[in-house]
Parts: structure tokens; C-alpha cells; sequence
């Protein structure tokens, strides 16, 4: 079980809302989000209300200052959702196409992938099919830039799920990461 607790505030001041589970909306708990601690698990955190827009893992650890988070990659510096990523304690799976719709080129990834480009001569992928574990997605070979939390199902078309002009580039299973 997760628990991540938001403060309006920087360093932990001000209003605070605690969350053990997915919350759409922390605009209808407090008016900004401006640091927050998370205690145990890890969490998705996202620009806006209902799970959309641009996303950032969040692990154990502190965040006294969202403005301060833009060098560590995340995008926004306002939290409006989070969704807890659930232990995972099996084997990963996950089949990446090239093309959307499942089209083009396929490969099947049991583990990490710092680059699509280098290990399977991939320029892009498009859709996805994740058959076991939760894996992030990275903009940028070697984990890095702009990030998309991809739970088991099917991901036909990443344009459609509003990340269009978006390329993902490596690929990292979420295990040990949130003990």
C-alpha cells in the first residue's frame, strides 16, 4: 500500500491532503500543490485533473519544491492527480509496435530498454501491448525526458490517448523501484 501526502505549500507548509490510493482531482482538496512527500510505494503524478496530460514518477522520497522538480524531468509544476502503481511480483511483459494499431515492426521485452533505436532499429513506436508488470515509457533513449505509466492492456494508439508528437524511446519495468 501507498501513501503520498501533498502540501499547498513549499517545504511541507500549508494545507496538506494525504492519499493512499488514485485521487482524479486534489484541486477539490486544496488550490495548488506545491511539495509533496511520499512515504511509501510510488505514485503517477499528473498535470491535470482525471489522470491527463503530462506525468511524473514519484517514489519514495521527498519533493519540497515543485519548481525545483523541472530539473529531475517532470514537466508542470502544479500536481492536479496522482495514481498509485501497484506492486508488481511477477514476470514483465510487453510487445511494442512500431506503427499504430498494432502495425510494423514487433518485439517482445521481458526488461529494461535504454534504446529502441539501438537494440531492436526502431525509429518510433506507436502502440503497445502490456501482458504483465507496469512499465514506464521515455520520450528519450536512456530514460529521460517526458514519461508515460503503462499499466497490463492494450495501448492501440499513444496519438489518441492525447501524446501526439511523442515519441518513446526506452522503456523500464517499475519492480524494485517502489519498495
Amino acid at each position: 500500500m501507498g501513501k503520498i501526502t501533498f502540501y499547498e505549500d513549499r517545504n511541507f507548509q500549508g494545507r496538506s491532503y494525504e492519499c493512499m490510493s488514485d485521487c482524479p482531482d486534489i484541486s477539490s482538496y486544496m488550490s495548488r500543490c506545491q511539495s509533496c512527500r511520499v512515504e511509501s510505494g510510488c505514485f503517477m503524478a499528473y498535470e491535470r485533473a482525471s489522470f491527463m496530460g503530462q506525468q511524473f514518477f514519484m517514489r519514495r522520497g521527498e519533493y519540497p519544491d515543485m519548481q525545483r522538480m523541472i530539473s529531475m524531468g517532470m514537466m508542470f509544476d502544479n500536481i492536479r492527480s496522482c495514481r498509485m502503481i501497484p506492486q508488481h511480483r511477477g514476470s514483465f511483459r510487453m510487445r511494442i509496435y512500431e506503427r499504430e494499431n498494432f502495425g510494423g515492426q514487433m518485439h517482445e521485452m521481458m526488461d529494461d530498454c535504454d534504446s529502441i533505436q539501438e537494440r531492436y532499429r526502431m525509429s518510433d513506436c506507436q502502440s503497445c501491448n502490456v501482458m504483465d508488470g507496469h512499465w514506464l515509457m521515455y520520450e528519450q533513449p536512456h530514460f529521460r525526458g517526458r514519461q508515460m505509466y503503462m499499466r497490463p492492456g492494450e495501448y492501440r494508439s499513444f496519438r489518441e490517448m492525447g501524446v501526439s508528437g511523442m515519441k518513446f524511446m526506452s522503456m523500464r519495468r517499475i519492480n524494485d523501484m517502489c519498495n
